[in-house]
């Protein structure tokens, strides 16, 4: 047994106000005659990954929850019989949101769509979808363990556990932190490390999101993508159908920002190793220049992350008693409105790898994954590679967007036409 990050806990107590599942969608090209063997086969898998094979246990109120270590369960594998279309695929994605997992219950699960028609890359398809509580894993970490699961033969690591006693190192913890505070202030001053991201005014896409929510995804090839990156490239795409559905709406996109997840440097000591950054998106830019000022803008949030002071308060932040975190937690009211936001929408990117997937005889085709919505956030995107295919996804709220499919269309001409 070991007890959860401080992080890690932070995101198991915080779903309960903003639900946080993530849903890593894998498509595979062809149906597959027995399912019930191929999903077999994949729980036999994932009963051989340690990481598979944990979920949370609650002592009490005043310490951390534990792993502690479980079995595989059928339970853990649905299958949906029905033949569908991929819209009504995504629509039945959607509603799997209304039922986030419980991870003293189970962990994640794995469902199972085997015959979907109209999926980009395969007229028919299977569809498998991973469902994974965020204190399980980040996204580079639930990827890395859909990957296992679906045979990729890299094992996924452990992550080392918390030191016992870690809260009694919390005072000098805390002091150490302040120092490196004020050291990067003085460094802020002087140049020598880029100021803090700029919040941007708060826009129809930062409503709570209400009414009706959607998915919708556009596959390409990586060399149809243009820009310097594919986070970059996306990014700026997503600058110029933004802005434009935004000034159809009366709003004055001018301002425009993106909430993008970054991986953090150095050892993972959590489940989830990463920290939201913000940057501008410059709509009113040329592509060729706009893109490079996104990736300028990326570059400042890595340097700033890297200074010594966001290690030193990480590792303060480590050492909190459980009882002031889950007391903290307990006083976020998600209710609460502000005028400034980190990101107009979210970005979350992440590299699949090569496409060396399986789901029985058939071959991994495309990858997709819908950021989740919160209070302040009714659009996001997700990126997401697989071999040389490209899923660009869109995540909206009906408050946020009223026509996602008029969005979704000016989305993919931006990609494919940039200006």
């Amino acid at each position: 047994m070991a007890r959860l990050s401080a992080v890690d806990a932070q995101a198991y107590w915080m779903s309960a106000k903003i639900p946080s599942d993530q849903f890593l969608l894998y498509g595979f090209a062809g149906t597959t005659p027995d399912v019930g063997a191929v999903v077999q086969d994949l729980r036999t898998r994932a009963a051989e990954c340690p990481e598979l094979r944990m979920r949370v246990a609650e002592r009490n109120r005043w310490s951390y929850p534990q792993w502690v270590p479980t079995q595989v369960s059928a339970e853990q594998f649905v299958v949906h019989d029905a033949a569908m279309r991929w819209s009504d695929c995504l629509a039945a994605v959607m509603r799997l949101d209304d039922n986030q997992l419980d991870p003293q219950v189970t962990p994640w699960r794995l469902h199972v769509f085997p015959d979907v028609s109209g999926m980009s890359g395969a007229d028919r398809a299977t569809v498998a979808v991973m469902q994974v509580p965020h204190a399980l894993a980040d996204g580079v970490r639930a990827s890395a363990l859909a990957a296992w699961l679906f045979g990729r033969a890299q094992a996924v690591p452990p992550v080392a556990a918390p030191r016992p006693l870690q809260a009694l190192a919390m005072p000098l913890r805390g002091v150490r932190a302040a120092r490196a505070h004020r050291r990067l202030v003085q460094d802020t001053e002087a140049g020598l490390v880029p100021p803090p991201a700029v919040q941007c005014p708060a826009l129809q896409c930062n409503s709570r999101p209400e009414g009706g929510r959607l998915l919708r995804t556009v596959a390409l090839r990586r060399s149809e993508l243009p820009g310097p990156t594919v986070t970059v490239g996306v990014l700026a795409a997503v600058s110029s159908a933004l802005a434009e559905h935004l000034r159809a709406a009366g709003e004055d996109p001018s301002s425009l920002g993106a909430e993008v997840p970054m991986a953090k440097a150095g050892e993972r000591r959590a489940r989830n190793h990463y920290g939201n950054v913000g940057v501008r998106l410059y709509p009113d830019l040329p592509f060729a220049e706009r893109a490079e000022r996104i990736a300028e803008d990326l570059k400042r949030r890595r340097t700033r992350a890297a200074h010594p002071a966001m290690v030193t308060a990480e590792r303060a932040f480590a050492a909190t008693p459980a009882a002031l975190l889950r007391w903290g937690v307990g006083l976020f009211d998600p209710t609460l409105r502000s005028a400034t936001v980190t990101g107009n929408t979210v970005v979350s990117s992440v590299n699949r790898g090569s496409a060396d997937l399986r789901f029985g005889d058939a071959p991994v085709v495309l990858t997709a994954g819908y950021p989740a919505l919160s209070p302040m956030m009714g659009l996001t995107h997700g990126v997401h590679g697989i071999g040389d295919t490209i899923a660009v996804s869109v995540h909206a709220a009906e408050s946020a967007v009223d026509d996602i499919d008029s969005y979704t269309e000016r989305l993919a001409h931006a990609l494919a036409h940039p200006r």
